[in-house]
Parts: C-alpha cells; sequence; structure tokens
C-alpha cells in the first residue's frame, strides 16, 4: 500500500465521497485521521512513555552497598558541577519509586524508560554481586507490570563504577560491561522484553575524556579519546552478545543514541542527499560504526595516526545485529549541499536562533522527523524507538500551577513532525518524552528542569505541571493536534 504524506492528505480527503460510492479503499491512516478531524492520529499499538535514568533520579548513593560511580566522584569534586550540587539524594526514587509509578500510570503511558546503576548492582564494576541492589530494580519491574507499564531497561547512562581501573580507557572496561549485561539480562528478561545497552555514546566519550565537562573530567589527547571511543562501542557489541546469549527467547536489544541529526537546509534532492552524507559521516566513530561494522574510510584519513586500535573481530562484535534503534532527540543541525570532497557544509546557526532555556536546546521540530528519515533511509533497521526527546523551561508558577506553555509547544511541534514520519512509512514504534521527574542534570546540577512532574528538592513533592496534562491526552487520543 502507497504511504499516504502529508502533502497528499489534502487531496485524499477531497476524493473521500468519491472513492467510497465507488467501494474503493483509503489507506488506514487517512481513516483515522478523518474520524477524528484536527488530530494527526499515530499507528494503532504506538508506545508513549517516559524516561528517567538512575543517577538522575535515585538518590541513595550510599544506601544498601552502593558503591561510588564516576559522578560520584566528578559532583564531588570542587567547580565541576552547578553550585558543587550532587545527585546524592537526586529525586530519591529509590524510596519513591511506588510514587513516580503512579505518576506514570495517571498519565496512562504503556512503557517506562529507566537505567539500571551499574555500581549498584556490581559495585566494583566486577566481581562480588549485590543482592540489595538487585532487588531494588526487581522491585522497580514488579511495581511497573503490576501497573500494566512495561519497563524498558537502559543498562548503562553513564555511571561507570569508580572502582574499574582507568574506566573506559582500558579494554577491560567493555569486558566487564559484558559480563554485567549478560548479568541483567539473567535475572530480567523473564519480566523485562527490552534491553538499551548504552546511552548516548559522546556524552561520556567525549565530554567524559576530550573536554572534561563531564565525568571523570579529563582532556586527553585525540588518540586516547578515539581509543576510548572505541572501547565504548566494542562494550556495546559485547553487551549485545552477553544479552542474547543470557535472556529469555524474544528478548529484544538495540541502544539509546544521541546522533548529530542533519536537516536539509531545503527539502530537494541534493540537499537531502547532503544530510545523508552528513549523517553517515559525521557519526562515524558511533551509530556509523555499529550499523556497519566498520570505520568510514572518511574517518580514518581524517583522524590519521591518531585513528583507534582495532584488534581482529572487534568490528564484527561491534555490528552485532539490532532488533531496533533509539534516538535521542533534542536539536537540529542544517547542511547544505557542496561541491567539497564530502558533498556537503553544516552551516553556521544566526546569533538569532530561537532555543530553550538550555543553551545547547536550540528548537528545529523538524529534527525529529529527519532523525528518523536519515536513519531509515541510510541503514534500514527493522524498529525505532524516540528514546528522549523533550526539553529545559523557566517553569512559571501562577495560582498553584506550573504553566510551562513553551514546552508543550516545543513538544507539540515535534510530535507534529514525528506524525509525519509515521504517515510515510518509517518504522517508528514508540516515543519516551524526556523527563517524568525534573532532576538532577548532570554538570549543570538543579538548575535546569526537564521533567513534566515539577519536583520541591527539598520536600521531594511532585506536582504534575501543564505539559503533563498535555501529554495524557496525546497518550489518550493516541493523536497530536
Amino acid at each position: 500500500m502507497e504511504n499516504l504524506t502529508r502533502r497528499r492528505f489534502g487531496q485524499t480527503l477531497a476524493a473521500t465521497a468519491a472513492t467510497a460510492a465507488a467501494g474503493a479503499s483509503l489507506p488506514r491512516m487517512a481513516f483515522a485521521q478523518m474520524a477524528k478531524a484536527g488530530l494527526l492520529q499515530f499507528p494503532p499499538n504506538f508506545l508513549w512513555g517516559c524516561a528517567t535514568a538512575a543517577y538522575q533520579v535515585e538518590g541513595a548513593a550510599r544506601e544498601d552497598g552502593r558503591k561510588p560511580s564516576v559522578w560520584d566522584t566528578f559532583s564531588h569534586t570542587p567547580g565541576k558541577t552547578f553550585q558543587g550540587q550532587t545527585g546524592d539524594v537526586a529525586d530519591d526514587s529509590y524510596h519513591r519509586y511506588k510514587e513516580d509509578v503512579k505518576l506514570l500510570k495517571d498519565l496512562g503511558v504503556s512503557a517506562y524508560r529507566f537505567s539500571i546503576s551499574w555500581p549498584r548492582v556490581i559495585p566494583d564494576g566486577t566481581g562480588q554481586l549485590n543482592e540489595k541492589g538487585m532487588a531494588y530494580y526487581q522491585r522497580v519491574v514488579d511495581e511497573l507490570l503490576k501497573n500494566n507499564i512495561a519497563p524498558y531497561v537502559t543498562l548503562f547512562h553513564w555511571d561507570l563504577p569508580q572502582a574499574l581501573p582507568g574506566g573506559w580507557q582500558s579494554r577491560d572496561t567493555a569486558k566487564a560491561f559484558a559480563d554485567y549485561a549478560g548479568y541483567m539480562a539473567h535475572n530480567l528478561s523473564d519480566r523485562v522484553s527490552h534491553f538499551f545497552t548504552i546511552n548516548e555514546f559522546t556524552c561520556f566519550t567525549d565530554l567524559g575524556y576530550k573536554t572534561g565537562r563531564f565525568a571523570p573530567g579529563l582532556k586527553l589527547p585525540d588518540a586516547q579519546v578515539n581509543q576510548i571511543r572505541h572501547h565504548a562501542v566494542l562494550a556495546h557489541g559485547m553487551a549485545v552478545q552477553a544479552i542474547r546469549a543470557n535472556s529469555k527467547p524474544g528478548t529484544q536489544v538495540g541502544l539509546a543514541e544521541n546522533l548529530e541529526v542533519f536537516v536539509p537546509v531545503i527539502e530537494d534532492s541534493e540537499q537531502i542527499e547532503a544530510a545523508r552524507r552528513a549523517t553517515r559521516q559525521e557519526n562515524a566513530p558511533f551509530l556509523t560504526a555499529l550499523m556497519e561494522s566498520n570505520y568510514t574510510e572518511e574517518y580514518l584519513q581524517r583522524e590519521g595516526v591518531n585513528a583507534p586500535k582495532v584488534e581482529a573481530g572487534d568490528m564484527k562484535i561491534i555490528g552485532s545485529p539490532l532488533d531496533f534503534v533509539g534516538l535521542n532527540v533534542y536539536t537540529p543541525e542544517y547542511v547544505r549541499a557542496d561541491s567539497s570532497p564530502a558533498g556537503y557544509a553544516i552551516e553556521k546557526r544566526p546569533s538569532s536562533f530561537p532555543r530553550m532555556a538550555s543553551d545547547w536546546l536550540y528548537i528545529g521540530p523538524e529534527v525529529i522527523y529527519w532523525a528518523v528519515r536519515n536513519v531509515s533511509d541510510i541503514w534500514k533497521p527493522p524498529a525505532l524507538y524516540i528514546t528522549e526527546n523533550g526539553c529545559s523551561s523557566d517553569d512559571v508558577i501562577v495560582r498553584g500551577h506550573i504553566e510551562d506553555t513553551d514546552r508543550v509547544m516545543y513538544l507539540r511541534n515535534h510530535l507534529t513532525h514525528l506524525h509525519r514520519a509515521a504517515s510515510e512509512g518509517y518504522p517508528i514504534k514508540g516515543y519516551f518524552l524526556w523527563s517524568l521527574l525534573d532532576n538532577y542534570e548532570w554538570a549543570d546540577g538543579y538548575s535546569k528542569r526537564f521533567g513534566i512532574h515539577f519536583v520541591d528538592f527539598k520536600t521531594q513533592v511532585r506536582t504534575p505541571k501543564l505539559s503533563a496534562e498535555w501529554y495524557r491526552q496525546v497518550i489518550a487520543r493516541n493523536a497530536v493536534e
């Protein structure tokens, strides 16, 4: 059946009466849209959820056998985070997880993406298991299932056990991660059917070891950074294999990546091809490598003597087949075709370009469509999820209500463009909003709020924002206006 694009939708509506009389059938999406005039309907069984990460919400940093992660060490180092703030308490979700599951149930979500704290389960990164830590995640999974919410588990969201010698500089860390992944799959796959290996490579490789903005706060030469990148994608591949070897039949495996998303400056064939070229080359160390089981020649030539050292069999492991790809989507880069060997040039943003409360979060809602389209057109994964999408906001409290109208604007526009991807037949299966709660925003501490529930960090009281009510209606309708 030919896909129904948004451009052709108006033409289809005009012909509705005639086709109905003639007994002709319309694409299923058209019927759904016509049934709810003014709504952009998502496919049946589209998955709606929210996402969080362990260090950002759990707290209980020293309880029940948990040992420090690199983020505990980094955040306790003077000058590294906003006002020296740490994730020691965060949202106290370790103790309040039932309350947070109730927030999810009130929204009507069908899934929750959360991460496991590696140092809570295996405090030293290898060796002795912490039964109390494992028991916590068993309780979280049970509580979700009791409320008909599917758990989607991320195994690494940056909180590397501090005890691992050398961190990601060591190839042994990749092996340790695979062992940990296999252990989690063995213990949870009877109730968890979807595992994400790693969240956002560049945030713990480049920001952690190149610029020093994130834990562990190092500024290393390019050759060492490239080797760290290699260890990270190798860890992903090893974990994919370990999960498959230790999980129940039917378990699905993927990752959540914040690839650089390139939007064509004009939607014509030449600029669209430039966006594809840019997507493949600018993501060469990470998503391109694991989707193609290889580093591109352009990447290796560009890095020269600094290129990563690859052992025999590494690339096959890195390219272990995936059941789905998760995309964390926030902000676009714009690209145009040019006559350079690369075939594209990345546009510089004008100073007037709009953004949200975070200085890096530029607004370009078409980014979510092009994230799905570029990845699908280049690599044709069997399924895609938007594993994060959301924004920071300077929330305004009006008569006791949090009126985050800018966040509603941001989300509405992004979902409108995501609908375009769904209506054109791209394999987008679900959407996880970032985030369920205001939480610890890494180096920004508690100064940036990304949640659709306001958290008073002194009392831990959670209050739904306007965006929570808006999202609840989206989920109930399976549609966006």
